[in-house]
C-alpha cells in the first residue's frame, strides 16, 4: 500500500490534486482544509496518503499529517460514513476539531459537515467516543514513530507501507490515578492547548472527581477550557 507521496504538484481540481512522482501521476482526493494549505502548481509536497479499495474503484486519500489520517480511517468505520464524506469531516473541523467534538458529544460541529445528516453525526459521537482518547493521546507519539512530513521534501519519493494496524486503545489507568492524569495532559497538549493552561483544567477536573479515569478527566478539560459565552 501507498503510505506517503513526495513530489511535484502537476494540477490542482476541487477536490484533489495531481502529484508527479518520478514521471508517474498519482491523483490524490485531499480536504478543503489540506488543499487550501497546500503550495500551487510546481511546488513539491508530502502527504501521507491511504489507498481506500472498493468493489469498482480505487481512490488515493492524502493527508498532512498521521493524526489526521487515522482519524479518517475511524471515521470511515461509522456506518453511513464514506470516504468523501469522513473527508468532509475533515476538511470541516480538522483533525484537532474532531477530536474535540466527539470527545465533547457536539453532534452539531460533525453535522457541520458538507453532506452530514444529524443520524450520521450522532452514530459518528456515540462509535469513536471510546477512541477519541487514545487517538488524542497518540498525536505526538504518530508522529515521532513514523518521522512527520519534511518541511522541505524530496521530489520522487514513495514509500510503500503495509497497512497501518488498528490502534487499540491502552487499558483505562487506575482511577484517580497520576498515570490518568498525565494521560488527559497528553491528549490535551496534543490538540494544541498549552501545558499550563492544560495542566490546570486537568487538575481541577481530578478535583471534582478524584475517581475519574483518563477519558472523564479530558471531557470535563475540554469543557472547561472551552470558549465561554
Amino acid at each position: 500500500m501507498i503510505g506517503k507521496l513526495t513530489g511535484r504538484i502537476d494540477y490542482r481540481a476541487e477536490d484533489h490534486l495531481l502529484i508527479d512522482v518520478g514521471g508517474v501521476g498519482y491523483l490524490v482526493y485531499c480536504s478543503d482544509r489540506t488543499l487550501a494549505a497546500l503550495p500551487g502548481p510546481g511546488n513539491v509536497v508530502a502527504l501521507y496518503t491511504d489507498l481506500v479499495v472498493r468493489e469498482d474503484l480505487m481512490q488515493l486519500f492524502g493527508f498532512p499529517t498521521l493524526l489526521e489520517k487515522e482519524w479518517h480511517r475511524l471515521l470511515m468505520g461509522v456506518q453511513g460514513v464514506g470516504a468523501k464524506a469522513a473527508l468532509a469531516i475533515l476538511g470541516a473541523l480538522g483533525a484537532e476539531g474532531v477530536s474535540r467534538a466527539i470527545m465533547l458529544g457536539d453532534m452539531n460541529a460533525i453535522k457541520a459537515a458538507r453532506g452530514i445528516g444529524p443520524k450520521t453525526a450522532q452514530r459518528v459521537v456515540i462509535e469513536l467516543k471510546d477512541k477519541a482518547p487514545a487517538v488524542m493521546a497518540m498525536g505526538g507519539t504518530l508522529s515521532a514513530a513514523m518521522g512527520a512530513v519534511p518541511a522541505t521534501a524530496q521530489e520522487g519519493e514513495v514509500i510503500d507501507t503495509a497497512p497501518a494496524p488498528r490502534k487499540v486503545a491502552a487499558p483505562a489507568a487506575p482511577s484517580g490515578s497520576a498515570a490518568a492524569q498525565s494521560d488527559a495532559l497528553s491528549a490535551l497538549t496534543n490538540l494544541g492547548y498549552s501545558p499550563g493552561d492544560a495542566a490546570g483544567a486537568v487538575a481541577r477536573a481530578a478535583m471534582d472527581a478524584p475517581e475519574a479515569d483518563a477519558a472523564a478527566l479530558i471531557r470535563a478539560a475540554l469543557k472547561a477550557l472551552a470558549p465561554k459565552g
